[in-house]
This record gives structure tokens, C-alpha cells and sequence, in this order.
């Protein structure tokens, strides 16, 4: 009987090993054909910090991926850039038996089927290449605790451990493995780490350093609550590294000695290693700074978005970030911030400035908002995003744009009441006052009529040259109206942003080019590999105003500027520096909701608004002279300093005449076209008065040979016939560079001997520059 019993349950126990088994082969084949490939290890794509770097080769900041809404921070590192200690203490505190394991550990699983049988929570046991695959390769799983994940977890882990080393499995751990919620960040890697918890790289920490970052890995939460909880966690590990002979007891005890003191915390230990006392210090300026940046944040946040669309998010952020050079200039941007700390606004108003390069449209320096101490600014950059009307700011275009058509400052122009026809106005007309009823009842030159910001005898010059053919300037300089605008944007019923002020203002410095606004000149990979350089953009500046016609404009706002003071009905004298030529123009919305002035000198070009950041009235007393100019001013003089003093350049075809009025124009001279320089409106000339140059700044020698290619935007190799179109981009590169853009792996060499001359020509023709110096900063 007792027999039968166990026949029948060794059978039953049979049978039921044979299920469990064609159970696990049916799934297991199922999922196995379902697994991510463990090759993607070779390139994988971890969410790493972009380096940004300043015009003059300082480091700028960071720009950190984000994981939903939250910003990641990680920089990849080898092994051999990370402390040995680091190593050990991961190994000894998260999985013993790494060097011993083929990706799974038999003890670990040992331990979580007995956890199963008990009903117990499964926890632990799985190895450094375990956890490797469930952060990599199976992150949309999301942790979750499924057999099918778990199963795939096992069968990757075999395969990864087969293909690479234990020290590549190690030093992709290090670089992946969380390390705690970091505020405005989160910390992945351990550099980010090393960085935030000590301001070390993970080759310069020591014993207790690294013991203490290793207990946070289960738990990085311990950092926030109580210090004292983790020490008994670092004294248990400490033993283990003992044991499994990593250290010895000598280096364990001075470890344990150590007054360490992570970022954020306050603490004071006895000589024997016990905590006295320890505080979090602040919990809202802990360690994060090591890893963030604070530093022309309203800048950076311009960089980000040019790269993602340059280059999309993967590009940025994987395969170990890229370094990105920018224009951004560090004494502009101390000069920038400074006004903007010290300006005198309205109640509830916030402001945006910015300073850019007039002869490159690089722009050096800017803030989004009103700065107040060390306070973070608010994220919204009014510099660059916020669209507000430009007011009387934009009445210099127009007056440049009639210049062009031949008219002079001195024709006149009637300041007395108009009306025009105007379906949608109401009572069908427009009738246009001056500022707060200034009207003078007379006929004035154009440059008095710009000096005192009259509106009626600006409309009537609107309405002589006409609309479309002011319009059309104003898309050249890339503020069009909105449709439907009438003679309203001849007084900045138009809406754009200070940066684009400053580029459209430059013209009349540069001698009549416009220069998009650029934020990047040159993206290295992490391996030093070029891939955008600004000298090889097809896209070129292009001639707002001939040389003779921005001078006259120019002419015009240096009068703006000097010809009236405050008393005398001018609005911009606060924007004078002694010794220098400046030239600008204040603009002043209705309401009044929006105050600017846009100007320039000879070595910058400068835009400054202010008003209330969710828009609205300010006080009816308030306009912009009073408040703008100054701040204009004070972002300039601080650059001035220690320059050669130098005038704007004057080109040919250009004579003075005095002004005919008396009063404040007795001593005025006004620039106009000499009649001997025929047709001076109408003609191409010469080149670009000379630039200034910087004293930090460095340019390339010049390489005249080169080409214009199709690129593929997102392989950045040669475009061919399967690119789809919408990828193809021009890029202006030097013959000896060429073989190192073609698709074939293996290209043969080209030379302007052995080159194609069809294939060439096919490709077009240009004059490329290149310093070939691939991690330089461009200057």
C-alpha cells in the first residue's frame, strides 16, 4: 500500500515537473522570440549631458535630457575614469558574485523562489548585469514584476554576458544606474553623482565617498530624510569590503573616521567616526548646483531649442552628448544681467534684454526677465519668446525704407489732423492722434518729425511710399505684420521680440546687412567628430539697405539720440555714452502696455522691453523714455570700457548739409546723398564697412576651396536618392573633407586632381572655410 502511494505521487510529481516544463518551454520560447537585441548595448542611446561652452571656450553649462517631465543629468565616463573604490564597494554591496556568474546568480534565484513559496515580497538577487538589461533594454517594462519581464531579464542577461566583458558590463552600470531626485534634475550615472553629492568626478573619490554613494544606490531617497540612518548601511559595507578582501581593516577603519560631508548636509562626527549632529542645511540649495546651471539660463534655453531642431533629441542627448560652442559672450552677459538687476522698473513689470554682434547677428548676451538678486529667473524668455508690439521703435525702418525711394530727412511733412478711409474702424475711419496730443499744427522736416516720435507725419509718409512697399522691408528684416495690418504698423502695431529688434536694427551698423540672430557656431560629438560648423551655412546675411541708405538712417537715430534733450520733447537722451556715437529709437505701445528702446553703437547692437509679463495697462503717466533707455545704457557702458573709441564707418556718396530750422537744430547737420553719387540707393556697393573685432576672439585663415553638398540631416553622411527630401540639407564643405561625408564605408579618396569634375559640378561650387582644428572653439 505504502508502496503504491509513492509510485503514484513520484508520478504525479512527474507529471507535474513535465507540465512545468512545457509551460516554461511554451512561454519561453513566446517571449524569446519577442527580445529586444542585446547588441544595442554595443550603442546604446543613455540620456547624456550636452557640454555648452561660451564664445571664448568656457564652460557655460549643460543641457540634460528629460524623462517625462523631468530633466535627467548624466554624463558618460569609462572605467578607467572611475575610482576603484567606486567598483569594489558596487560589487560588494549589489552583487558579490559578479566575476564568479554567467549574468544570473544561482543563489539570487535560490532566494527568490523561496521568497514566492512564503508569499513573501521578491526581492533582491539579481546580478549587475540583471539589473544592466532591466534599465536598458527592457526599460518600457517599467520595473514591472511579471514573469515575462523576469524571464526576458534571464535570457538577455546570458546573451549580454557572452558578448561582453565584465568591465563593460560594470562601466554601463556605473553610467546608468540612478542616483536620486535632484530637484530641477534627476541623477543618473555616476558622474552626476560624484558631481552632486561631493562636486568630485568618480576618478577623485575615496573610500568613504564612495561607500556612501554606493549605500544611496538602493534607496536614494535616504539622502532627503536622516543622515544617521545611512551610517549603520556604510559600516556594514565597509565590513563586506573587508571580507571579500577589497580593503583592508586599516582602510575600512580610516574610511569610517572620515568627516564626510555630503552637499547639503551639516555634520559633526566624534573622533571614533559617531555622528554628533547632522542637519540638511537647505533642502532647496542642496548639491545641485555641482550639476546644473543657473548661468544664462534664458540663453541656454534658445541653444536647446536650435539643436533639437537641428539635430533632433537623440542626437543631443545620446551616445555621450555632444559640445556645443555658442556666440554667447561671458562679459556681455555680466553686463546684461547687471542692468537687469539694477533697473528701475514700473509696478508689476518685468523686462527682457538683450546684446548682439551688428556684423554677425551673434548674440552675446541676454535675460528673459527682470532679475532680482541671486533669485532664478521665471522659465518664460521675453527676450526670445514673447511677442509684443514694437511701437514707435519701428518708425526708423520706415523712415529708412523712404530714404531709399529718394525722399530726404529734410522734405516736410504736415503735423496736423488726417483720416483716412477704414471699413473696419469705427465710424469707418482711421484718424491717428500723436502721443498724448502733442501735436504741433505745422509742417517739420522728416528728422524732427522722428526726433519728437509724431505720428501724424509718420502716417503720411506711410501713406506716400506705401504699405506694400514697407511691408515687404519688414519681412526682409523678418518682422512682418500680421495680415490685415493697415497704416497702424507704420506707428508698431506690430508684434515681435527684442532679439529680433536688435537683428533688425543692426543694418544701420553694419552698413546694411541683416544677419539672422545665431546662437551655435560649431557641434563636436563626445569623440571630437564635427558635425555643424557656422562657416559652412549656405544660408547667407543678405543687403537690407545699400551703405549710403543705412548711413542715412543711421544718421536719423544718432539724431533721435542727441538732437533733443527730455525738456525738449526728445525721449532718448538717457541713452547717451559720453564719447561714443549711438544711434536708437524708444517705442512706447497703446495702453501703454509695452515700453522699448532699440539701438545701436559702433560695436553693438542692443534691444531692451519692458512691461507686464501676462500683458495689460501700465499707469497712463508712464512711457518709455524714462524707463527703457537707461537700462539700454547700462548694459552698454560696461562693455565700452577699455575699447578703441571709434565712430560708424561712413562710405562714399555721403555729404552734410545744416539743419534749416533754428532753436535745438541751429548746430544740426543732416546727412544726405550726394547728388554727384548717381543712383546711390539703387546699387550693390561694396563691401561691409570694416568689422570690429574681439579681444578674446580668434578667426580661422581662410580656405578657399570647398564645396556645396546634400547632406542627410540625421546620418550627416551624403544625401543619395533613397533620402527622403525633407532630411536633405546644404552644407558647404572643403574637398579634403569630402571622402569622410560619403555613405560608402570605405570611399576613395577625392582630390580636386582625382575628383569627378561632373560629380562636382553636380554638387556645386563655393568657398568653404575651416580652421581643422575639430575641438576648437569657434570665436
Amino acid at each position: 500500500m505504502v508502496g503504491r502511494f509513492f509510485r503514484f505521487f513520484f508520478s504525479l510529481l512527474l507529471a507535474l515537473c513535465f507540465v512545468a516544463l512545457a509551460l516554461i518551454a511554451t512561454f519561453g520560447l513566446r517571449w524569446s522570440r519577442n527580445l529586444p537585441d542585446y547588441r544595442a548595448l554595443d550603442s546604446l542611446t543613455l540620456g547624456s549631458v550636452t557640454q555648452v561652452y561660451a564664445r571664448d571656450g568656457t564652460t557655460l553649462g549643460t543641457l540634460a535630457p528629460k524623462i517625462g517631465e523631468t530633466s535627467v543629468s548624466r554624463t558618460l565616463v569609462s572605467l578607467d575614469n572611475i575610482s576603484p573604490y567606486m567598483t569594489a564597494a558596487l560589487i560588494s554591496n549589489e552583487d558579490r558574485h559578479f566575476f564568479e556568474h554567467y549574468g544570473l546568480d544561482p543563489n539570487g534565484i535560490a532566494r527568490q523562489f523561496r521568497r514566492l513559496s512564503q508569499n513573501e515580497n521578491v526581492q533582491g538577487g539579481s546580478t549587475l548585469t540583471n539589473q544592466l538589461v532591466k534599465n536598458t533594454l527592457l526599460a518600457d517594462y517599467q520595473n514591472a514584476r511579471t514573469a515575462e519581464r523576469k524571464v526576458k531579464e534571464w535570457l538577455l542577461s546570458v546573451q549580454v554576458e557572452r558578448s561582453f566583458t565584465k568591465q563593460e558590463i560594470l562601466q554601463d552600470y556605473l553610467n546608468i544606474i540612478y542616483w536620486g531626485d535632484g530637484g530641477p534634475v534627476e541623477l543618473y550615472g555616476i558622474y552626476s553623482a560624484a558631481q552632486a553629492y561631493f562636486g568630485k568626478t568618480p576618478k577623485q573619490l575615496d573610500l568613504a565617498e564612495s561607500i556612501y554613494l554606493t549605500t544611496l544606490i538602493p534607496g536614494p531617497g535616504l539622502y532627503y530624510p536622516n543622515y544617521t540612518r545611512q551610517r549603520p548601511l556604510m559600516k556594514a559595507l565597509l565590513d563586506r569590503m573587508v571580507e571579500d578582501k577589497w580593503v583592508t581593516q586599516a582602510q575600512a577603519d580610516a574610511a569610517w573616521r572620515e568627516k564626510l560631508q555630503p552637499r547639503g548636509w551639516q555634520v559633526r562626527y566624534d573622533d571614533a567616526g559617531s555622528i554628533v549632529k547632522a542637519t540638511l542645511v537647505d533642502r532647496k540649495q542642496t548639491y545641485l548646483r555641482a550639476v546644473t546651471t543657473s548661468r544664462a539660463p534664458h540663453f541656454m534655453q534658445q541653444v536647446q531649442q536650435e539643436l533639437i531642431a537641428r539635430f533632433g533629441r537623440d542626437k543631443i542627448y545620446g551616445s555621450g552628448g555632444l559640445r556645443v560652442y555658442t556666440t554667447l559672450d561671458p562679459k556681455a552677459q555680466s553686463a546684461v544681467e547687471a542692468a537687469s538687476r539694477s533697473a528701475k522698473v514700473p509696478p508689476g513689470t518685468t523686462l527682457a534684454a538683450v546684446i548682439s554682434d551688428p556684423y554677425t547677428g551673434d548674440v552675446l548676451g541676454m535675460v528673459g526677465q527682470k532679475l532680482v538678486g541671486s533669485k532664478p529667473p521665471a522659465d518664460w524668455n521675453n527676450a526670445a519668446q514673447g511677442q509684443r508690439q514694437i511701437g514707435s521703435s519701428i518708425k526708423p525702418l520706415l523712415y529708412t525704407t523712404a530714404l531709399s525711394t529718394g525722399i530726404t530727412q529734410l522734405d516736410r511733412y504736415d503735423d496736423t489732423p488726417i483720416s483716412f478711409p477704414c471699413p473696419s474702424c469705427a465710424g469707418g475711419k482711421y484718424e491717428p492722434k500723436d502721443f498724448e496730443g502733442e501735436m504741433t499744427n505745422r509742417a517739420m522736416s522728416l528728422r524732427e518729425a522722428l526726433d519728437r516720435s509724431l505720428n501724424l507725419p509718420t502716417v503720411r509718409l506711410a501713406d506716400k511710399i506705401g504699405l506694400p512697399t514697407f511691408f515687404d522691408k519688414l519681412k526682409e528684416l523678418n518682422i512682418p505684420p500680421n495680415d490685415g495690418t493697415g497704416l497702424a504698423a507704420a506707428l508698431g502695431a506690430v508684434e515681435t521680440t527684442p532679439v529680433k529688434m536688435a537683428a533688425a536694427y543692426a543694418p544701420f551698423a553694419n552698413g546694411g546687412i541683416y544677419h539672422p540672430p545665431r546662437y551655435v557656431t560649431r557641434v563636436l560629438t563626445a569623440r571630437g567628430e564635427l558635425l555643424y560648423d557656422s562657416d559652412r551655412e549656405t544660408t547667407q546675411p543678405h543687403r537690407i539697405w545699400t551703405p549710403q541708405v543705412a548711413y542715412l538712417g543711421l544718421n536719423m537715430i544718432e539724431g533721435v539720440v542727441d538732437d533733443l534733450g527730455t525738456r525738449q520733447g526728445g525721449f532718448s537722451e538717457p541713452a547717451r555714452i559720453p564719447g561714443w556715437a549711438v544711434g536708437g529709437k524708444t517705442g512706447t505701445s497703446t495702453g501703454p502696455k509695452d515700453l522699448w528702446f532699440v539701438g545701436v553703437n559702433p560695436y553693438y547692437a542692443g534691444a531692451v522691453w519692458i512691461g507686464k509679463q501676462q500683458g495689460g495697462n501700465m499707469a497712463t503717466n508712464i512711457y518709455s523714455g524714462v524707463w527703457a533707455p537707461p537700462v539700454w545704457h547700462d548694459m552698454m557702458v560696461p562693455l565700452l570700457q577699455g575699447k578703441p573709441v571709434r565712430d560708424f564707418a561712413q562710405p562714399p556718396g555721403i555729404v552734410f548739409q545744416p539743419h534749416p530750422d533754428s532753436g535745438p537744430y541751429t548746430k544740426v547737420k543732416v546727412a544726405l546723398l550726394d547728388p554727384a553719387f548717381k543712383n546711390a540707393a539703387n546699387v550693390t556697393p561694396d563691401p561691409t564697412p570694416q568689422l570690429p573685432q574681439y579681444s578674446e576672439a580668434t578667426l580661422p585663415a581662410a580656405d578657399t576651396s570647398g564645396v556645396i553638398v546634400n547632406l542627410d540631416s540625421q546620418t550627416q553622411k551624403l544625401a543619395t536618392e533613397f533620402t527622403p527630401p525633407g532630411r536633405i540639407v546644404q552644407r558647404r564643405v572643403s574637398l579634403q573633407e569630402l571622402p569622410s561625408f560619403a555613405p560608402d564605408p570605405n570611399p576613395q579618396p577625392l582630390t580636386e586632381q582625382t575628383a569627378d569634375p561632373a560629380t562636382v559640378k553636380a554638387m556645386g561650387t563655393g568657398n568653404g572655410t575651416t580652421d581643422g582644428i575639430p575641438n576648437a572653439p569657434k570665436n
